[in-house]
This record gives structure tokens, sequence and C-alpha cells, in this order.
């Protein structure tokens, strides 16, 4: 199944940079596993945002929230997940 999800990062200001730091890098290494399994199959930054657009590619509605909720950076996130379906004028 294949899922749209933005993710939109709102890190506390007082957070130490060192803390936020080690989240951020907790996160790309949980990302990059993840992209390598197949199951994130694109990630695409929003200009001028800390944000993005990904594309999942899972077995389950549970097995998505799963993975996100996961995500080091979760806490800080605000989510919206899209459902995707193959488009009848797709020649992929």
């Amino acid at each position: 199944m294949l899922y749209l999800v933005r993710m939109d990062v709102n890190l506390p200001h007082d957070m130490p940079a060192a803390q936020a730091d080690e989240i951020k890098a907790r996160e790309k290494a949980y990302a990059q596993d993840l992209q390598r399994q197949g199951k994130w199959q694109q990630l695409y930054r929003v200009v001028g945002e800390y944000a993005n657009y990904s594309i999942f590619d899972v077995e389950s509605n549970d097995e998505l929230h799963t993975l996100l909720a996961a995500l080091p950076l979760f806490p800080y996130m605000k989510l919206a997940v899209t459902p995707l379906a193959k488009h009848p004028s797709s020649i992929r």
C-alpha cells in the first residue's frame, strides 16, 4: 500500500543544540534504514520549511503507524497521511 506523508517538524526553541543534533542523527539513520528496506520509497524536502513529503510502501495502516511512531522526531512532528491508489492514466 502506498502512502503520501507530509511531515512538519517543530523542535522547541529552547532545546539544547546537542540534544537536537543527537535526535536528528538518529532520525537520519532510521530513515535511511527504512529506505534501504524499500519501505520509505521517496523523500523530498519542502523548500523553505522544516518539512518533507515522503512516499511509503507498506503492508497496512498499522505498519505505517508503527514506522512513523518510531521516528525519533515523531514527538515534534505534525503528520498528514494520504493513502494512494494507481491512477488509470498512469503509464507506470
